[in-house]
């Protein structure tokens, strides 16, 4: 008898996990289509997605199942949101360098500026513009500094960001919208 209840407890531990798989399985197409018409990316829908299933596993499996959906698709409307804002932020950025790829075709990082250009006066704008950029955010207040660099060259979220410098949220939009506009008010001969 002993043995029946102990694996009556075994099934009841191993439910909810088996339960969230099956919720998990049977959402996924749904949110990768939504994601991907969102972002317009497959392989960014796809880290979407990846991403918000990891925190609904890691945050809230003990939930009731009940609260799964509403909780899943707030996490993804998030990441996505997160995933637009930063591209509209590198582009932006991007924009300012005067470029993002390499003769090859492939991305170079926000920071590093295009150099291979075979015109000089490309590569003396792009180095001219990069100096522009290093200077403009060496003059920011700390804090504004932590949190481009963080946020926009390091592309981490806002929780992420937050946690890194030891401040709520709010503080890490705040401290990167003032950066933003301080940029973008020093850099707008280079757009």
């Amino acid at each position: 008898m002993s043995s029946v209840s102990l694996t009556m407890d075994q099934a009841d531990t191993r439910a909810p996990a088996q339960t969230l798989d099956a919720f998990l399985a049977g959402i996924e197409r749904r949110a990768w289509r939504m994601a991907q018409m969102a972002l317009g990316d497959r392989e960014e829908a796809l880290d979407a997605v990846q991403d918000a299933m990891l925190r609904l596993v890691r945050s809230y499996r003990h939930k009731p199942a009940e609260e799964w959906t509403p909780l899943f698709w707030g996490i993804l409307r998030r990441r996505i949101t997160d995933l637009q804002r930063r591209r509209k932020v590198r582009s932006v950025v991007v924009g300012w360098l005067g470029g993002g790829t390499d003769n090859n075709g492939d991305t170079l990082p926000v920071w590093e500026p295009k150099g291979d250009e075979p015109d000089p006066l490309h590569r003396l704008q792009d180095a001219q513009s990069y100096a522009a950029m290093s200077e403009a955010v060496r003059e920011l207040p700390r804090r504004q500094q932590e949190a481009f660099m963080l946020r926009v060259l390091e592309g981490l979220d806002v929780a992420e960001t937050a946690s890194a410098m030891g401040c709520s949220d709010g503080s890490v939009k705040t401290h990167l919208s003032r950066a933003m506009h301080a940029l973008r008010d020093k850099l707008e001969e280079w757009r």
